[in-house]
């Protein structure tokens, strides 16, 4: 589950590289990311067993599609109205909290000291990794539209992954993944019709795939094979590992400043990573 954090965590520094070069906007990239993982993973899932989902969990797999559909594109959304660090810093802080609640509502799941402390952490690093070089943006109507729809970004991830873990008592992880990236892709399907969508498809292809191959269907495929075994409140923390890595390749790769409170953030997050992290048997 690190391991596909990390990955989500690149996908900022390849937008950034897709919206100068082809003038991708931020739905198409999204609506890509879905076409290219969805056949992947049910090829994937094909490869290594039969194709199936349990019938009480059909309704499941369309909630988690409607839910990634929902994500790409609310999140996206937003970054067009607040910019990628306000949308990035109020989506990926409130999902683990919400992720936390909603798993302790319907999974039963307790939150442990550990665990309360490990998130506190974890959002407060998250926080000042992302926001602590900028300033503070200006509440106009425009922000406030930005970061309501950010907040429900926030809301579908943890909805998906909660939903998620509940599915994966009888279904297997990537006749799962397959299933409802399929869904999503269906959905987000017409934003990728049209003459302006083809230009930005065929400028952009190679880091599109890249997107949806590696950052989308392989990470998501070990995501949900992790989340079988691994609490969702644990999961929300460390998802956490993306804005992380973003902020690392944005100062190592386009020189961006990552300044003190970054600096502390990151400190903060990795101890947050640290409790979080399954403690061994000696």
């Amino acid at each position: 589950m690190a391991l596909a954090a990390i990955s989500w965590g690149t996908t900022g520094s390849v937008s950034a590289v897709l919206a100068a070069h082809a003038g991708a906007s931020p739905l198409v990239v999204g609506a890509a990311r879905m076409a290219v993982a969805a056949p992947l993973l049910l090829a994937l899932a094909r490869a290594v067993g039969p194709l199936r989902i349990d019938p009480a969990d059909r309704w499941r797999c369309v909630a988690l599609g409607l839910c990634m559909a929902g994500y790409q594109a609310a999140y996206f959304s937003a970054v067009t109205l607040t910019g990628i660090a306000i949308a990035a810093l109020v989506a990926i802080c409130s999902s683990p909290l919400l992720i936390a609640l909603l798993a302790a509502a319907t999974l039963g799941e307790r939150l442990t000291a550990r665990v309360t402390v490990a998130l506190a952490l974890g959002v407060a690093g998250t926080a000042l990794l992302v926001v602590g070089p900028r300033t503070a943006a200006d509440l106009s109507a425009r922000f406030v539209a930005g970061t309501t729809l950010a907040l429900t970004a926030g809301l579908a991830y943890a909805l998906y992954v909660v939903i998620a873990k509940a599915t994966l008592v009888r279904t297997a992880p990537l006749p799962l993944a397959g299933a409802n990236f399929g869904v999503a892709a269906l959905v987000l399907a017409p934003m990728l019709i049209g003459p302006e969508a083809a230009r930005q498809l065929a400028l952009g292809w190679p880091w599109l795939l890249y997107l949806g191959a590696v950052t989308t269907a392989a990470a998501y495929a070990i995501y949900t094979i992790g989340l079988r075994d691994v609490p969702a409140s644990l999961a929300g923390i460390v998802s956490l590992l993306e804005p992380l890595t973003a902020t690392l390749l944005g100062v190592a790769v386009f020189g961006e400043r990552l300044g003190l409170a970054g600096a502390v953030g990151a400190v903060l997050l990795l101890a947050a990573l640290g409790l979080a992290a399954p403690r061994g048997a000696g």
